[in-house]
C-alpha cells in the first residue's frame, strides 16, 4: 500500500540517434497526410480553365520545344529513338521531381497559419506536397503510352525497374525539399532561388541529350546528380536505350539516400523554430 503512495519520478532525456526523427508520428497522423495531399490537388486546379490538362501541357510543350531546337536544329543524338519519345520519356520523371521540389520547398511558408495554431508533425507538409505530384505523373504517363503506340515502339521487359525509379525520384525530391523548406522558413530568398535551381538542375540532367555524350572521365561526377540515374533508368526501362542498372544508378541512389537522411535530421532540428519564424 505504501508503494502506491510513493511519488513517481519521470526522467526526461533528449532524444538521440534515429529516435530523434520520431518517424512513428507519420504513421499516427497518416490520415492527415491524405488530407493535405487531397487539399494540394484541389488547390492546384481550383478555378483553372484547363484543370488537370496542365499536367499534360507542361511536359508536352517542353517536349515540342526540345524537339524543334535540340532534335531538329542542333541534331542532338537520341540513341536511335525518335527525339520526341526520347525527350518526353526523360521529362516525365523530371517534371515529377521538379514539381514536387518546388511545391514541397514552399509548403511550410504557405501553411504558416496552420503551423502557428496547431501541432502536427511538420514533416507531413513537404511529404504530402511531394505525393500530390504522383497524380500529375500518372496523367502525363498516359500521353507517353499513346506516343509509343503512334511511333510503333513497344515497352521493354525492363518495366520492373520503373516503380523503383519513381520511388528514387520522390526520395530525391523529398530529401532536397526537406533542406530547402526548412531554409525557406529562415531565409525567404530560398523561395526566389527555386526557379533558377530547378532550371539549372534540368540542364545538368540528361533530358534534352543523352549521357553518352558525356566524356568517360566525367561520368562519376555526372552520376552524383541523383536525377541522372533516374532519367537514364527510365529510358532503359521503357525504350531499351543506354545501359541497364549499373554504377551510375547505384551512385545516384546513394546520393539520394544521403540527402534524404541528412535532410530529415536537419528538418527535425529546425522544426522547433518553425512556429516562431514562419
Amino acid at each position: 500500500m505504501s508503494s502506491m503512495n510513493e511519488p513517481r519520478t519521470i526522467v526526461i532525456k533528449p532524444s538521440t540517434g534515429w529516435a530523434a526523427l520520431n518517424l512513428k508520428d507519420l504513421w499516427n497522423y497518416r490520415e492527415l497526410i491524405y488530407f493535405f495531399t487531397w487539399r494540394d490537388l484541389k488547390v492546384r486546379y481550383k478555378q483553372t480553365l484547363l484543370g488537370a490538362s496542365w499536367a499534360i501541357l507542361q511536359p508536352v510543350l517542353t517536349m515540342v520545344v526540345f524537339s524543334v531546337f535540340f532534335g531538329g536544329l542542333a541534331k542532338v543524338p537520341s540513341d536511335g529513338v525518335p527525339y520526341p519519345i526520347f525527350s518526353y520519356t526523360a521529362l516525365l520523371p523530371w517534371t515529377l521531381f521538379s514539381k514536387a521540389l518546388q511545391d514541397a520547398s514552399r509548403s511550410l511558408v504557405s501553411s504558416a497559419n496552420i503551423i502557428s495554431k496547431v501541432y502536427f508533425p511538420r514533416l507531413i507538409l513537404p511529404l504530402s506536397s511531394t505525393l500530390a505530384g504522383l497524380v500529375d505523373f500518372l496523367i502525363a504517363f498516359t500521353v507517353l503510352l499513346l506516343m509509343m503506340v503512334f511511333y510503333g515502339i513497344h515497352p521493354t521487359a525492363n518495366l520492373w525497374l520503373l516503380p523503383l525509379l519513381i520511388l528514387l525520384a520522390l526520395v530525391t525530391a523529398i530529401g532536397v525539399s526537406l533542406w530547402l523548406s526548412a531554409l525557406n522558413v529562415m531565409y525567404r530568398d530560398v523561395g526566389h532561388m527555386l526557379p533558377f535551381l530547378s532550371q539549372f538542375w534540368m540542364y545538368i540532367t540528361p533530358i534534352a541529350y543523352s549521357s553518352s555524350i558525356v566524356p568517360e572521365k566525367w561520368r562519376f561526377i555526372y552520376a552524383l546528380n541523383p536525377m541522372t540515374g533516374v532519367v537514364e533508368g527510365f529510358r532503359w526501362s521503357l525504350l531499351g536505350t543506354g545501359e541497364g542498372p549499373g554504377i551510375t544508378l547505384l551512385i545516384s541512389s546513394c546520393i539520394a539516400v544521403l540527402i534524404t537522411i541528412s535532410g530529415l535530421f536537419y528538418f527535425r532540428r529546425m522544426e522547433r523554430k518553425f512556429a516562431d519564424l514562419v
